[in-house]
């Protein structure tokens, strides 16, 4: 399901039944984001006409392009490579006219990668005021709205635009439930946009897949429990987290080893916090290796060290760059007891 998810955001699939007709003047081409390069190469093969442009992505997420400039920079915190990336961008944009075309490539991690300081703000202003939020456990469309007002490029500063989405939480949700369907299990889409802190939204999913085992609601066993969105983690710990696997570890702890539940949950980019690892799985027998192996959940989750926990059980979810990103997917099973 998980493999179904990423597959149905590839830029390949999804990027060519939206391009616009060749412009009369020039195209250009700019974006960031942990998807751009491959949105990037995406538009190239789909493209007959002239174009130009720069994308900036993740160290590790680039994608060779011949006629679209692609750099890499740092994400969540940004680096001197994106900021240089950006300044360059809104140089690219200048001075174009009516019959030109702007095609901005825009996914998750972006808001990260493409950064320029407002006037009167310096580089390192920037980046301290983001390590801060990432750790204040404020939800992304908040961390968003401070980011937006700190910068020279985001909310509408490049241009002013028309948005069209081309990849979704809910599409790749979907394919997933359709995996589900075909091997028998009764798929229940919960929501494509889930926030909060993630130990929380880990209590409340794990006392709905208990009401899946108790009572057969909102679906009698065998069902898997699919939802999306992006949770928060408000760091107090000095471990090695991300909101993936802290959502996972709390799952676990709630539910106990109740017999007959599975779950997965990793980022559809492959990187859960600033690990280079999806996220993680967990069974019924989580806590009982755990415990064998003299390992506390308790004080891991307390320690936001939740990426320590499952390498040492060896149930990491590790894909590498996926050169997508739809948030987060997580997916709870439920089987017959």
């Amino acid at each position: 399901m998980f493999d179904a998810a990423v597959a149905a955001a590839s830029a390949n699939v999804r990027i060519p039944p939206y391009l616009p007709a060749p412009p009369k003047g020039r195209t250009i081409v700019v974006g960031a984001g942990k998807a751009s390069a491959a949105m990037a190469k995406a538009v190239e093969n789909a493209w007959s006409a002239p174009l130009s442009g720069l994308v900036v992505t993740r160290y590790g997420h680039a994608v060779p392009c011949e006629r679209i400039e692609v750099v890499e920079a740092a994400h969540p915190v940004p680096d001197e490579s994106g900021y240089r990336a950006a300044k360059r961008m809104l140089e690219m944009v200048s001075g174009l006219g009516g019959d030109d075309l702007v095609l901005a490539l825009i996914s998750g991690g972006g808001s990260a990668l493409l950064s320029l300081p407002a006037p009167g703000l310096s580089f390192a202003d920037k980046q301290s005021v983001n390590a801060a939020l990432l750790r204040s456990g404020a939800a992304i469309g908040e961390i968003n709205t401070v980011r937006k007002h700190l910068s020279a490029i985001k909310g509408g500063r490049l241009a002013n635009t028309s948005v069209v989405l081309v990849a979704t939480p809910q599409l790749s949700l979907e394919a997933a439930a359709e995996v589900a369907r075909k091997a028998g299990v009764r798929p229940v889409i919960l929501g494509d946009a889930i926030e909060g802190e993630a130990r929380e939204v880990g209590k409340v999913m794990a006392a709905i897949a208990r009401e899946v085992v108790l009572h057969g609601q909102p679906a009698p066993p065998p069902a898997v429990l699919l939802s999306g969105g992006e949770t928060t983690v408000t760091v107090r710990g000095k471990g090695r987290g991300g909101r993936n696997v802290e959502f996972l570890l709390s799952l676990a702890l709630t539910l106990d080893g109740l017999p007959g539940i599975f779950a997965l949950a990793g980022d559809t980019d492959g990187v859960d916090g600033a690990e280079e690892i999806a996220g993680a799985i967990v069974a019924p027998d989580t806590l009982v290796r755990a415990a064998q192996r003299g390992i506390n959940i308790k004080e891991c989750l307390a320690d936001n060290d939740a990426h320590s926990f499952f390498e040492a059980l060896g149930d990491q979810v590790i894909t590498g760059p996926t050169l997508t990103n739809v948030n987060d997917f997580r997916a709870i099973l439920v089987l017959e007891r």
